[in-house]
């Protein structure tokens, strides 16, 4: 099996711009008559999908990229946690919280551009198995 990420946007050329200098990924290539960015340099690859704000999601809900809660997330995974964060901010994100640290390691909450919340993690020891 193979995991492909996906995240809407509605402004593909600022998307780009985000991902590529806050997380350190590369642009690939652009798919779909430009309407889709390949990005890559984690372990699957992360695709920006332009679409505007108001089109349909899915039946009955449109595209809203306020800053919205969502049970999917993604967390990224560095080495240095307040170099990763200072990096994101300067890309403009923004933190919705200070760095916590946990048992299995630190984390710092986010929120991209475009609405979508992420968190930066650095690992302690063995990461999630600390607490298994």
């Amino acid at each position: 099996m193979q995991w492909l990420v996906n995240i809407d946007v509605p402004d593909l050329d600022a998307a780009i711009t985000f991902y590529t200098q806050a997380l350190d990924l590369r642009l690939s290539r652009r798919l779909f008559d430009g309407d889709v960015a390949e990005l890559l340099g984690g372990p699957a690859p992360l695709y920006l999908l332009h679409n505007p704000a108001g089109s349909t999601a899915c039946v009955g809900d449109e595209r809203d990229y306020r800053r919205h809660w969502t049970p999917l997330h993604l967390d990224f995974v560095v080495d240095d946690l307040p170099a990763a964060c200072d990096r994101a901010l300067a890309a403009g994100a923004r933190s919705e919280g200070a760095i916590r640290g946990e048992v299995w390691g630190r984390i710092a909450t986010f929120a991209d551009p475009f609405g979508h919340g992420f968190c930066l993690l650095q690992w302690q020891g063995r990461g999630y198995a600390e607490v298994s």
